[in-house]
């Protein structure tokens, strides 16, 4: 399977990632169906294609059609672009990435949410300790 990380996608691409992704699978149809100001339908099935083509998508057949399914998992695909838009966005600084989300909420965190990144924070100071 060819490396992933290397091909980033266009705006359509994700578009169609994320529809697979919501349901799991899709045929070319149901995609076209999803997409907003959908391309032709032979559109779509030739981004399918060089999706599949570049690694992000892979086939099983079902009848005469194709059904698509993505090659990993929603969180470690979302997880590897996240990681891509610290690098490209925030000079890889995690926390100025967090802060800048923090940032575009105004501030505004709900107190679980607030918990959960006191817990997160407090595991990764830890894990610093751990090893020097």
């Amino acid at each position: 399977m060819p490396d992933q990380s290397s091909h980033h996608l266009s705006r359509r691409e994700r578009q169609i990632m994320d529809i697979i992704f919501a349901r799991g699978e899709a045929a070319a149809a149901e995609v076209h169906a999803a997409l907003p100001d959908a391309p032709s339908y032979s559109a779509v099935r030739a981004l399918l294609r060089i999706l599949e083509e570049k690694g992000h998508l892979k086939h099983r057949e079902d009848g005469a059609r194709y059904i698509f399914l993505p090659t990993e998992a929603r969180g470690k695909a979302s997880r590897s672009a996240l990681q891509r838009v610290v690098r490209t966005f925030f000079d890889g600084s995690l926390s100025s990435a967090v802060a800048a989300l923090v940032d575009a909420e105004g501030g505004k965190l709900s107190a679980e949410e607030l918990k959960r990144l006191e817990a997160i924070v407090a595991a990764a100071k830890k894990k610093t300790r751990q090893f020097p």
